[in-house]
């Protein structure tokens, strides 16, 4: 069997792998992508994108059984079509697949489609319908990705017990939802079901819920999704679960040591993910930490020639980190293959941003409060309603607020924190001003456009020396 060789050889085509492929090729190696499933990966095909196409139709929803508060009458009763929900995110998923593909057509970068396993640290074997064969290349980026992580006692069934998988294309609408584990897959498909008409139960083990974020924005979120309808279980455990034909009976420890068991039609499991990292052929080239390939700045392993990025890495878990990782592998690669003018730097995971896509929308960056003060920092912290923000009366999205956390001593930028309307799409603005490495007196000076709701972070800074204008 004749060997294929290439400069570049990625396994997985997730947004770390397909972005790392598309880098190398701009730089002029010959680079090949090996997909055992979909181009894309999980976040395109069945993450990410799709999960936003499912909450743009709540949201949707939500405003549409609003209407009345914008002085608008919406005749008949506001019903949600399941399968056309779901019909359309697939159709979004459909398309970004169909534009990956394309790119890889761009690119010039030759598609592997079927089951790599690696058999030394450039090499590796490719099994499909059509038979096997044999690549190798000076370099190879593993970007294998992650799944779901499966309750000991109750594997999902794709029936009764979902992951997120099933959570996006349900064979029926749940009347009584539970979901365990408060992170962000569980928290947005909880909001997504919640605002479809499901009874939802949000169960997590830690004393509060999306327990990354600042301890401000999960009190908020927690009496917000209350607010919604949904019960919120903190500092309570899932200890047994009996699935039937009919349902789900659940014994749920609350945070009292009090056991009650309670029916659901359906559960969803989000309790984390696990690396796709075991029968690949990775044993004995990379270290690894329960899964995870160890990697330094670059995303180089332990063994020469072989890198890894993405999910199957060190957290966190974020398509956008990914993607900034395939990128930094492929010019530190370049460089190493001789190209000249390029300047790659390790990622620094201070500056990545995380987002929440539930309702209200969460997005922070940094050190939370608490963290700060852990780390030593003396600290400034300044809040700000956006029931104070013109834009967010306007639109009728005055719940949540902005919150910056800043060192006293110096002005550093060390966190920012959101929750409300858009705070998704304005959280950039300061991982921007992280990377920049900003103070408070750069923030000061900027000036934000009237009317939008990013006013509120210009507040929150001023707001953090005591100097907020509109509370």
């Amino acid at each position: 069997m004749a060997e294929t060789q290439y400069d570049v050889i990625v396994l997985g085509s997730g947004p770390g792998g397909y972005v790392a492929a598309i880098r190398c090729a701009q730089l002029g190696l010959k680079t090949a992508i090996v997909e055992r499933e979909l181009l894309g990966g999980i976040c395109l095909n069945w993450g990410c994108i799709p999960t936003k196409a499912l909450l743009r139709s709540a949201e949707i929803k939500h405003f549409m059984e609003h209407a009345s508060d914008y002085g608008l009458k919406v005749a008949g009763k506001i019903e949600a079509d399941l399968e056309a929900v779901v019909k359309r995110s697939r159709g979004v998923a459909k398309q970004l697949n169909q534009g990956v593909t394309h790119l890889m057509k761009k690119n010039k970068i030759a598609v592997h489609m079927g089951e790599g396993t690696l058999t030394g640290p450039t090499s590796l074997t490719v099994k499909s319908d059509k038979g096997e064969e044999k690549l190798s290349a000076k370099h190879v980026i593993v970007a294998t990705g992650a799944r779901a992580r499966d309750l000991p006692f109750a594997k999902a069934d794709g029936m009764r017990v979902w992951t997120y998988r099933t959570a996006m294309t349900p064979p029926e609408m749940p009347k009584k939802l539970l979901v365990i584990g408060s992170g962000a897959i569980g928290i947005e498909f909880a909001s997504f079901y919640n605002d479809m008409g499901a009874d939802v139960t949000v169960v997590e083990m830690l004393d509060r819920i999306v327990p990354v974020e600042d301890k401000d924005i999960s009190a908020f979120l927690e009496k917000n999704l209350t607010k919604q309808g949904m019960t919120i279980m903190t500092g309570a455990g899932v200890e047994d679960l009996k699935v039937s034909d009919k349902g789900v009976k659940a014994k749920i420890k609350d945070a009292k040591g009090k056991v009650a068991e309670t029916e659901f039609s359906h559960c969803i499991v989000a309790i984390g993910i696990v690396p796709n990292t075991e029968g690949i052929g990775l044993d004995k080239l990379v270290e690894m930490d329960r899964g995870f390939i160890q990697i330094d700045g670059m995303g180089r392993t332990k063994s020469k020639g072989l890198w890894a990025i993405g999910d199957c890495t060190p957290g966190p878990w974020l398509a956008h980190k990914a993607s900034h990782e395939g990128v930094t592998a492929a010019e530190a690669i370049a460089t190493e293959l001789g190209v000249k003018g390029l300047h790659p730097h390790a990622l620094d995971r201070a500056n990545i941003p995380g987002c929440t896509y539930c309702h209200p929308q969460i997005a922070s960056v940094g050190l939370t409060e608490e963290k700060a003060k852990e780390a030593g920092h003396e600290v400034k912290v300044g809040t700000f309603p956006f029931i104070g923000n013109g834009k967010a009366i306007a639109l009728g999205e005055a719940e949540g607020f902005c919150k910056t956390v800043f060192d006293a001593k110096t002005g550093e930028l060390l966190g920012a924190h959101m929750v409300g309307a858009e705070v998704t799409e304005m959280i950039q603005g300061f991982v921007v001003g992280k990377t920049l490495e900003t103070t408070e007196a750069e923030l000061m000076q900027t000036v934000f456009p009237h009317p939008t709701i990013s006013e509120s972070m210009h507040e929150s800074v001023l707001a953090s020396y005591g100097r907020a204008l509109h509370i």
